[in-house]
């Protein structure tokens, strides 16, 4: 990975983001930040996790110069997130972030997916989390993996989820695009954003490329293209081979994903890093 990012950063790339799966069950990845943050030309190091065991991660992680976390939050009922999770507890994430904010990894970006018939009720109550301090930012489900019919039943668009924060706090005001997101000012204060890659997407003005777990390299997270940078790097290829084959990527992202509501996919998030 150390190796990877040293030659994305000859090619002007600034930001590393951390995911899974779950990043933090990866043995040693304090030290592995801190190797990330050093390298010349990289401004920020951040992290995405589902925030279970942030608490007793958290210290060291700003101290190996982490930037700031994002945290996955669906719902704000214990019971629920239990449901959600598979016997994860909703206090352990509360937890977690409290000691992120309490060490500096800010600003925290609490990151929801809203299902239908799963916790479409709460995307007032996660939005108004924004007026503590949290950018929140509610993220489409993707037809990624064995999804299926589920996905046509479930999926709600940006539109509806804004139209249903709307109805409880009042008229957003748009403020700009940071990244993939649209982001709104919300009465009372603080930002809500919307990350609308199936009902809206912004291929053409995507800035992101993933490494799966199985070490290729995919330009666009709902396109089957892959580049194999495990291989690459196990034939001992240079830096100025690494960046090439970095580059290439860059060129195949595509103008557009061509995903559907009704299209699965062929990889789950978690090889994919979401």
């Amino acid at each position: 990975m150390v190796r990877l990012v040293r030659a994305a950063a000859t090619l002007g790339i600034r930001k590393v983001r951390l995911t899974g799966g779950e990043p933090l069950v990866r043995k040693g990845l304090p030290d592995l930040v801190r190797e990330l943050s050093r390298i010349p030309g990289i401004e920020e190091v951040v992290m995405t996790t589902n925030g279970a065991l942030l608490s007793e991660h958290a210290e060291a992680l700003a101290r190996a110069g982490l930037s700031r976390v994002n945290v996955s939050l669906d719902t704000l009922r214990p019971e629920r997130f239990r449901e959600i999770t598979r016997l994860g507890r909703l206090k352990d994430v509360w937890e977690g972030i409290r000691a992120a904010r309490e060490v500096g990894l800010v600003p925290i970006k609490l990151n929801a997916v809203i299902l239908r018939g799963v916790n479409e009720d709460e995307v007032a109550e996660l939005a108004a989390l924004a007026r503590q301090g949290f950018s929140v930012r509610f993220i489409e489900w993707m037809p990624l993996g064995s999804v299926g019919e589920d996905f046509r039943r479930r999926f709600v668009p940006g539109g509806e989820i804004r139209a249903r924060v709307e109805e409880r706090l009042g008229p957003l005001v748009p403020l700009r695009r940071e990244g993939p997101a649209r982001v709104f000012a919300l009465p009372g204060g603080g930002e809500v954003g919307f990350i609308t890659a199936i009902s809206a997407p912004f291929c053409s003005s995507c800035n992101r490329m993933r490494v799966t777990a199985d070490g290729k390299l995919r330009p666009c997270l709902l396109s089957p293209v892959e580049l194999d940078l495990k291989g690459a790097l196990r034939a001992g290829a240079s830096q100025g081979e690494l960046a090439r084959l970095l580059a290439e990527g860059i060129k195949r992202k595509p103008f557009s994903h061509g995903a559907t509501e009704a299209v699965p996919h062929d990889r789950e998030m978690s090889e994919i890093g979401g």
